[in-house]
């Protein structure tokens, strides 16, 4: 089983790339988030590798670092996902950004990926929300508000501030991130005016 390539990036097609390792070269698959990061040809790199297996073939997957490798996985046991999915999903969300995205239950997020809908997000989020909750680095809060903009038990102004942020373009985390800090800042009684200029504050840092 090989966990780790360390070669000379030999060429790259459209979604992998050849690991010259001693004069030996090794199609790795990987994400485009992963290929970006790669070197030009003839320089030096180093895969985490995911080593796939089945009767008519032997597929490599490499990965940028073991974090991502350990999404692949995780991403892999949800039922309808499989290694082309997954890569695509690691493609538009960092592993950081994926585990905020499921902890906040942000299908949108996820959506974006090339082949993934509305509900094959909506498993993800439902499979891996347990799963996933140490690898998020989100306030406590944030994940509170946004549950409760979905469910609609927020406050009118925190939900308003949150959708007006959404409706200028702002992604569902970002909105009710910035929110949920101008809430804190200024309090309960807040208008949602004022939310809004905190919220757009925020999100200009």
């Amino acid at each position: 089983m090989i966990g780790k390539l360390k070669g000379l990036i030999d060429s790259y097609g459209e979604d992998w790339v050849i690991l010259d390792v001693g004069g030996v070269g090794y199609v790795c698959h990987c994400s485009a988030r992963t290929l970006q990061q790669l070197p030009q040809p003839g320089e030096a790199a180093v895969l985490s590798i995911e080593t796939y297996v089945r009767e008519d073939q032997i597929r490599l997957f490499g990965f940028a670092n073991d974090a991502e490798r350990e999404w692949f996985r995780l991403l892999m046991t949800v039922q309808g996902v499989g290694a082309k999915v997954a890569l695509a999903i690691l493609s538009v969300l960092k592993p950081n950004e994926l585990a905020s995205a499921i902890a906040l239950k942000d299908v949108t997020a996820i959506s974006r990926a090339n082949g993934v809908g509305k509900r094959l997000a909506e498993r993800v989020v439902q499979e891996l929300k347990d799963k996933t909750p140490g690898f998020a680095d989100v306030d406590p809060a944030v994940v509170k508000l946004t549950g409760d903009v979905a469910e609609a038990k927020a406050s009118k102004p925190l939900a308003d501030a949150v959708s007006a942020l959404v409706n200028l373009g702002y992604p569902q985390i970002q909105a009710a991130a910035a929110v949920a800090t101008a809430a804190r800042e200024a309090g309960e009684a807040a208008t949602t005016e004022k939310l809004i200029r905190l919220g757009l504050k925020e999100l200009s840092k």
